[in-house]
């Protein structure tokens, strides 16, 4: 009996010993979870950054005949088109909200036309955002006459979150209020799928900067034999440069501020017909043209931006008067980059000191004073959009313009 009691009293533990072993358990077992939460976190991200990198992979290696492609929970559709005539290949991209209103209110009465998903069949990726991709794709019906239209998708990425989708109900309002023949067309949005897209016009010659590039006489760095090149005239680059003049004087009518206008931004018909828009996708193709500027995060367009955009963020219709000064550079530069020989600091300190670009090689005098007069340090001094217009008018009357069919 007293052996039995010894023996009781050896193994049952203090009351401070068993809360000792308790807390020790919690610890013990609480420790285990974090560990696996974060284990299960980290297995997580590398799945998704694998995912996402095995994305960008698959998309440099597009096979040679187009296919018909949709996200998942779409319909394929039937097409039959040459990659040749489709000049944009698959990028990845930076989302890149340009357009500004300044002074009006964009409501919600604009008329945003609703295009049902079963209509538009996706082609390929031409494009991917943050928070959406751009795919090259055809609309049923969306044109009197035409059964299909190509056009460009901007397609919402699923995890969108509520800020990105009222933006995109804003942006939709806001485009659907533009409509001039010198601007990208927006046609309007379908709803009835998740996830939303907005359905643009699509240009067949791609972006003026390639296409300047491409008809200018440094050509053959491009890839083309010297016979291939057909190069732009004084006239033609003249006719490219009235239609964007066009463009910008409308939205300057409309109190819109474009914020980031280059040829990189502007597109290219048939008949040399040149529009301007952008699907937010120049910042990467494009990456050396922008730069951070004092510790900010945004990138900049520095080589086309004035003094008071680069020193204090201001955006108006004149500092877009400036940037269509260095488009106009660019045009009869045939593409060249402004400030090429500099680094983007260099451009900078160019800008501030009151140095211009020089004159082409190719440019007239009357156009560098239009360029001189988009560059004034004072943004009241400067040019209209509108009184340039009117100025080209008077050029092009002195030059007659025979386009010829250009591919």
């Amino acid at each position: 009996m007293n052996i039995l009691l010894v023996y009781n009293s050896a193994i049952s533990p203090s009351p401070q010993v068993f809360t000792a072993l308790v807390i020790a358990t919690v610890g013990v077992a609480t420790v285990g979870v974090v560990v696996t939460l974060v284990f299960a976190t980290y297995r997580c991200r590398s799945k998704r950054r694998h995912c996402k990198n095995k994305r960008r992979d698959d998309q440099q290696w597009l096979p040679v005949c187009i296919r018909c492609c949709r996200p998942s929970g779409h319909n394929r559709a039937p097409c039959a088109l040459d990659r040749e005539a489709i000049p944009l290949n698959a990028t990845h991209v930076v989302e890149n909200q340009n357009y500004f209103r300044r002074v009006q209110h964009v409501g919600s009465s604009a008329a945003i036309r609703h295009i049902p998903s079963e209509k538009i069949h996706f082609i390929r990726l031409l494009g991917e955002g943050a928070f959406a991709r751009v795919y090259l794709g055809l609309c049923e019906g969306l044109t009197p006459g035409d059964d299909l239209s190509m056009v460009a998708i901007k397609h919402l990425q699923e995890s969108c979150f509520e800020d990105q989708l009222r933006d995109f109900d804003h942006e939709a309002e806001l485009l659907a209020s533009l409509q001039h023949d010198h601007i990208v067309a927006f046609y309007g949005i379908s709803r009835d799928s998740q996830p939303m897209m907005m359905i643009f016009e699509y240009l067949e010659n791609g972006d003026l900067n390639k296409f300047l590039r491409s008809h200018g006489p440094d050509a053959e760095f491009t890839g083309k034999t010297s016979g291939e090149v057909k190069i732009l005239t004084v006239p033609e680059l003249l006719h490219v440069a009235s239609h964007i003049a066009m463009g910008m004087a409308y939205l300057a009518s409309q109190h819109f501020v474009h914020r980031d206008l280059a040829t990189r931004n502007c597109l290219v018909g048939t008949q040399l017909i040149v529009k301007i828009g952008d699907f937010g996708m120049s910042r990467d193709v494009y990456s050396t043209d922008y730069y951070r500027v004092g510790g900010h995060t945004t990138m900049l367009p520095v080589r086309w931006m004035p003094p008071e955009s680069i020193l204090y963020r201001t955006f108006t219709v004149e500092s877009d008067v400036w940037s269509y000064g260095v488009v106009l550079w660019e045009i009869f530069s045939y593409g060249k980059q402004p400030w090429y020989e500099l680094s983007n600091h260099e451009v900078i300190q160019q800008v501030q000191t009151g140095r211009f670009l020089e004159c082409p090689r190719f440019c007239q005098e009357e156009i560098y004073k239009i360029m001189l007069g988009c560059w004034k340090r004072q943004p009241a001094d400067r040019l209209t959009m509108k009184h340039i217009v009117s100025i080209m008018r008077s050029i092009q009357q002195e030059q007659p313009l025979y386009i010829e069919c250009i591919a």
